[in-house]
């Protein structure tokens, strides 16, 4: 289940919401959290609820161990950390792994044992936090299950965080009012992440999905447009769900940290991560980095550890050296930011420095969307290297989707922040009225559409052609038609209209651009 799809929405949420604010006592609140987190888990599958449960179980056991023998914290912890990352290359690298040794590609291997649990990559890295936060401070660990198990589990972070920490989370258990403020707060900020995902990510996919799966037909102005759709279909498909997770959390009266904050007005790569999936960042940072001896031991070792962070955090994006590439790429801009780019860059007119960091964004972002790193890298050549300034299939897509790209380009500046709190303060009544017509118009595009999973969850770039045979999977493109696709091939196309006869839109049928196309469903 996700918290996009119709039954969360219809049903799951107004439910869970009724019953909590029914409910008397913070005690009883907490045991109803829990029940529902177990079951929106139990919705993806049983297995993934039984693993998580084992998952938490050895985790707590190992922090009563902590607790209990203080001397033998630091093995105690070094080996709970190395059990729960053996949970996780077991389910998502071990195919990757065997690859690597055996013959069989990656591919050949992924039937192997069961199926990831949910969230596996943001429970996993919960349960790190707590065993080392525990072997640090004893007072931020619990002899309690139910809250750990709570805090593991929590359904509105289970499945994309962001990445709390227990003793943030466990200040909050018992800390915790029922206020309408809470739940007006809570859902605005869950409609404005779902208008995000659903309306604006959903439009730049419209664009990005079908650019990307085009093949050699593919010129500059389509690459470029296909390559900032993504970008911004990345951007809105991830902050619209950390907006509702946040959202949710502030229903339940939990306050989560901030996920993004407007990572596209960066004016370098290490601005750009500082704004960008910041508890991630943050998990790196205090797990990773700073054991590793951070910026205290000199220069060198400080660009080792630069590197081995971004290996780490390109692997567990997904288990594709494209994922790894996408972490070594950053790893190099940041380690050249380090020694020398930074100083001339904060020099440089800040229309300069923004346009580095969204060319070397917009690059990466290719890396990140194609597994197979030959395709990333022939997307790319045909960026740079394609001599055709003119595409009729670009002006197609521009027309058709352009005041998507206009909202989207708004809303990823600071402008949607400034709108929100002018509303807040000068117009309080409005808000209501617009997150009202968002939910509307949302739930019209999950009755109306497919379902679009969420994007940044799956780590890789899926693209599922729906025709089974091969003549019918390869699809023709028309712009003049109201459709914009026919099943006929282009032989029979030509046929029907003869030169000079005009289109259903009242066009030149000579002067149409008739260009080849494979279409995801």
């Amino acid at each position: 289940m996700s918290l996009d799809s119709a039954f969360f929405l219809l049903c799951f949420l107004p439910l869970a919401a009724i019953l909590y604010y029914l409910l008397r006592g913070e005690r009883s609140g907490n045991i109803l959290l829990l029940i529902l987190s177990l079951l929106f888990c139990a919705f993806g599958s049983l297995s993934s609820l039984c693993l998580l449960l084992a998952a938490a179980l050895v985790n707590y056991v190992f922090g009563l161990l902590i607790l209990r023998f203080p001397k033998a914290g630091k093995a105690l912890a070094a080996l709970a950390v190395v059990l729960d990352l053996a949970f996780l290359g077991a389910f998502k690298y071990l195919a990757f792994l065997l690859s690597l040794v055996l013959p069989l590609p990656a591919a050949g291997w992924s039937g192997l044992g069961v199926a990831a649990p949910l969230g596996i990559s943001f429970f996993t890295f919960k349960c790190i936090s707590y065993i080392v936060d525990t072997r640090r401070d004893p007072a931020c660990g619990t002899r309690s299950f139910f809250r750990l198990l709570l805090y593991i589990s929590f359904f509105p972070q289970l499945t994309a965080g962001p990445i709390t920490r227990f003793p943030e989370f466990n200040a909050q258990l018992g800390a915790r009012t029922r206020r309408a403020d809470d739940l007006g707060q809570g859902l605005r900020r869950f409609v404005l992440g779902l208008g995000k995902k659903l309306i604006l990510a959903a439009g730049a996919a419209r664009i990005a999905d079908p650019v990307f799966a085009q093949g050699a037909p593919l010129i500059a102005p389509l690459a470029w447009l296909g390559a900032m759709a993504y970008l911004m279909q990345i951007y809105f498909d991830f902050s619209g769900y950390s907006d509702m997770a946040i959202g949710l959390g502030r229903i339940f009266g939990f306050r989560t940290p901030e996920n993004f904050r407007d990572p596209y007005t960066a004016d370098s790569i290490t601005d750009f991560w500082r704004r960008w999936h910041m508890t991630l960042s943050y998990w790196f940072r205090d797990y990773v980095y700073i054991p590793l001896g951070g910026n205290r031991k000199g220069l060198l070792r400080q660009l080792v550890n630069i590197i081995i962070v971004w290996f780490l955090t390109g692997l567990w994006h997904g288990a594709a050296w494209n994922f790894i590439l996408w972490g070594m790429f950053y790893g190099f801009l940041l380690i050249l930011e380090k020694l020398f780019l930074l100083k001339y860059l904060q020099k440089a007119p800040r229309f300069l420095q923004h346009s580095y960091t969204m060319a070397a964004v917009l690059i990466a972002w290719v890396f990140f969307a194609f597994t197979d790193i030959g395709q990333g890298m022939h997307y790319l050549s045909r960026m740079f290297a394609s001599p055709a300034l003119y595409s009729g299939l670009t002006l197609y897509y521009l027309r058709d989707n352009l005041a998507v790209l206009l909202i989207g380009i708004l809303a990823s500046t600071t402008l949607l922040q400034k709108a929100d709190r002018f509303l807040q303060e000068r117009l309080p009544w409005s808000t209501p009225l617009l997150c009202a017509g968002c939910l509307l118009l949302c739930t019209a595009f999950i009755v109306d559409a497919s379902y679009n999973p969420f994007l940044y969850f799956r780590f890789r770039y899926e693209r599922k052609h729906a025709e089974k045979t091969e003549s019918a999977a390869v699809r023709y493109h028309h712009p003049c038609t109201v459709r914009g696709f026919h099943r006929a091939s282009a032989p029979d196309l030509l046929r029907k209209r003869k030169p000079g006869a005009r289109c259903r839109t009242g066009h030149i049928h000579a002067q149409c651009v008739l260009r080849r196309l494979r279409y995801r469903l």
